[in-house]
């Protein structure tokens, strides 16, 4: 069976009419083909339904980048018809209204949840009981936003290690000098780097699980809850 005749999961290239196939063979896609780009998931969907394609997909460390799918024109043609034919459909709009504010509900009740399994995670004393709430808003608030591409989004650990993991990784950006470190590409050597800042994090975080006060000033943590709450 031939690559055009095959449903692949592929690679770009610098030659965008060009790209690397599973094997590493660099390829054109072939004649009378025409690529979908990113960004309608119901005509994509659609489209891949109907035969062979080619997906490419861009790897930009582990994280993947849809770059857009390869198909026979003919079928991007047809599905691009049938769908305008169903979204002129008054009740197209309506359930895409109701599909929205479902999902509207249900990332309510997670970033609720979530914010929740932050603040029991961080655990501060009563002194601290302030900062608590800072840092579970923060860190909420850049964790959950749909396809932000965190941990938090991720349904493969639970919520409570979510959460934790969340907190250490907004420190790290926050209350560290990760984010202005020269870091060799030695392999597990940033691994290795965030384990270290990990350890901070945490000796900060019991800091706060203490009924004895500091001076926020000489307090990371403190600091950048106040530099955020002024942002």
């Amino acid at each position: 069976m031939s690559a055009a005749e095959m449903t692949l999961v592929v690679s770009p290239t610098s030659d965008p009419r060009k790209v690397r196939l599973p094997d590493g063979t660099v390829a054109s896609p072939p004649a009378g083909w025409s690529l979908l780009p990113p960004g309608d998931p119901g005509l994509t969907r659609r489209v891949k339904a109907a035969g062979p394609s080619w997906t490419v997909i861009e790897m930009k460390g582990r994280k993947k980048f849809s770059k857009g799918v390869w198909a026979p024109a003919r079928h991007i043609e047809n599905a691009q018809a049938v769908l305008e034919v169903e979204r002129a459909d008054p009740a197209y709009a309506k359930r895409r209204v109701a599909d929205a504010n479902r999902r509207a509900v249900k990332q309510e009740a997670y970033v609720h949840g979530f914010a929740t399994e932050v603040f029991r995670f961080l655990r501060f004393s009563k002194t601290f009981h302030d900062q608590a709430i800072e840092l579970a808003t923060a860190v909420t608030a850049h964790a959950t936003p749909v396809g932000a591409g965190t941990v938090a989004r991720t349904e493969r650990i639970p919520i409570e290690q979510r959460a934790e993991a969340a907190v250490i990784a907004w420190m790290r950006h926050q209350t560290t000098a990760y984010d202005h470190m020269q870091i060799a590409r030695v392999k597990g050597l940033r691994r290795e780097v965030r384990r270290e800042l990990a350890e901070v994090s945490r000796a900060l975080l019991d800091l706060h699980r203490r009924d004895v006060p500091h001076a926020p000033g000489g307090c990371p943590l403190c600091k950048a809850l106040a530099s955020t709450a002024v942002g």
